[in-house]
């Protein structure tokens, strides 16, 4: 067994965090390896925690090459779970044409075994990115998917985690929980349950570390936690009716890639029927300012100057994912980033706000190049892996769980509306593909297609490019701490 006493648990009370965060994109876009080299050169480097757990197990299942999974996961402290883990999933000659093996999908009171894998995967993710600097990192973490993230928390803060971020919904209580897995007591999150009225009936999912790690053992760091919020009545809230301290906030603006908050106020369409947002959208710094908390200003902000415009406003600094995002070492395909770019050269790439592909109803933002292999194609509609899932009360009483983007006659058994299917996108398997990890589905003859999301600054890249076909995250650090826009 690791010595656990050898794990970094530091405290973080003074830390000071750098001017530029690197944006927390899934699915494993953030990969330890953009985190690592972001970190290395002085900024935040982000690990995204959202579906590591099947990350992992597909690269295991691809031969983990150069070992970098087996290396970390020699260094978890819970006996046994690393070497069960390689066991089962590693394949060192890779798959060859195989499908990936699978985890089951979560559920409420998921068990220990389940739980440890999340965590395995979030600590080996975690401990990679830390390596070899003394750097800051951090995971981002979706608050819509709620069953993983307490496990998913505990794995990161085990490999010494400096930082959360979290949005997508409203965290309120991540930072109790943040306490609580620090001193290894029971942490607890309020599941959501579409329709649920009955207060009697409240599920919580809990997490006793207890149940997983031997004691006695020291306490581990509280990594600090920012959220991540498009509007300053929620930092308000946040920040004065969290359930543990809130460290500070990431600011973000609807040209930001993924999930956008919806539009404020009536709902509108331009002609591509992209939401229509309007000046109640923009956040009044004015009433963040008096929290007395940093924050960091986040879509549209890829370009030389603007971290002196957002410092200008009171800002700490600028989160920037699209830029991090096509750079060498994020986890999206080489493929992929090369065509992306090649069109962005050209001036021939877009990004559209489709208010429909994404299940969880938030407006999703999605690439558009002409080299797009999803063109034209429809998916055949498979839920096999149900991160973004809803829990619903079935008739019985108990628990079950829906997903517009699952096969439409599955979904309306299920008691959802037709009409909430339409347009949907399974951004679960897509967002596996845009990683190289996508599905292989023989029986149906074809393998899960990619999915790329970007904000709008997308097509503002070409001067990073400089002419170049590639860019490294350094040069993306360097291009945004430039002052003046760099020549094409």
């Amino acid at each position: 067994m690791t010595d656990i006493v050898r794990q970094p648990f530091l405290s973080t009370d003074a830390m000071t965090l750098p001017p530029i965060i690197q944006g927390g994109m899934g699915v494993g876009v953030s990969s330890w390896r953009l985190a690592r080299a972001v970190s290395a050169a002085g900024q935040l480097g982000v690990i995204s925690g959202t579906g590591l757990d099947t990350v992992f197990v597909r690269r295991l299942q691809d031969g983990d090459p150069g070992g970098h999974l087996q290396r970390a996961a020699a260094h978890f402290p819970i006996p046994g779970v690393a070497a069960d883990a390689i066991r089962r999933y590693l394949k060192p000659e890779g798959r060859e044409g195989a499908s990936y093996s699978a985890l089951p999908m979560y559920q409420q009171g998921a068990k220990a075994a389940r739980e440890r894998i999340t965590m395995l995967a979030n600590f080996v993710e975690v401990w990679l990115a830390r390596e070899g600097h003394d750097g800051v990192v951090g995971i981002n973490l979706l608050t819509k998917i709620q069953l993983p993230t307490l496990a998913s928390l505990y794995g990161a803060m085990l490999a010494g985690v400096d930082v959360v971020l979290m949005g997508a919904g409203i965290p309120r209580e991540i930072p109790g929980a943040l306490d609580a897995l620090a001193e290894h007591r029971t942490a607890s999150l309020r599941m959501e349950v579409e329709g649920e009225t009955d207060p009697d009936r409240t599920e919580h999912i809990l997490l006793d570390p207890a149940d997983h790690l031997p004691a006695p053992v020291p306490p581990l760091k509280r990594p600090l936690f920012l959220a991540i919020v498009a509007s300053s009545l929620l930092a308000q809230v946040l920040a004065k009716k969290a359930s543990g301290k809130v460290d500070g906030f990431v600011i973000e603006g609807p040209t930001a890639g993924g999930h956008n908050a919806p539009p404020r106020g009536e709902k509108r369409f331009n002609e591509r029927g992209e939401p229509i947002y309007g000046d109640r959208d923009v956040v009044d710094l004015d009433k963040v300012k008096p929290l007395g908390l940093p924050y960091w200003l986040a879509g549209g902000y890829g370009r030389p100057g603007r971290l002196a415009e957002a410092q200008a406003q009171g800002a700490a600094g600028i989160q920037v994912g699209t830029a991090f995002a096509f750079s060498e070492e994020s986890g999206m395909t080489a493929e992929l980033k090369a065509s992306v770019l090649a069109d962005v050269a050209r001036g021939n790439a877009e990004v559209v706000t489709d208010a429909l592909a994404s299940p969880t109803g938030f407006p999703f933002k999605v690439a558009s190049w002409s080299e797009d292999p999803t063109q034209g194609v429809q998916r055949k509609r498979v839920c096999d892996l149900g991160y973004l899932r809803n829990a619903y009360r079935r008739e019985d009483g108990q628990l079950g769980y829906r997903c517009a983007s699952e096969p439409e006659d599955q979904f309306v058994a299920k008691g959802g509306d037709l009409a909430e299917t339409d347009g949907r996108k399974c951004l679960c398997n897509a967002l596996m593909a845009t990683i190289g990890h996508g599905q292989e589905r023989p029986a149906e003859g074809r393998k899960e297609l990619p999915m790329v999301t970007a904000g709008d600054d997308l097509v503002e890249l070409a001067p990073l490019l400089r002419g170049r076909t590639t860019y490294s995250a350094v040069d993306v650090i360097e291009y945004l701490l430039s002052e003046a826009p760099v020549p094409v």
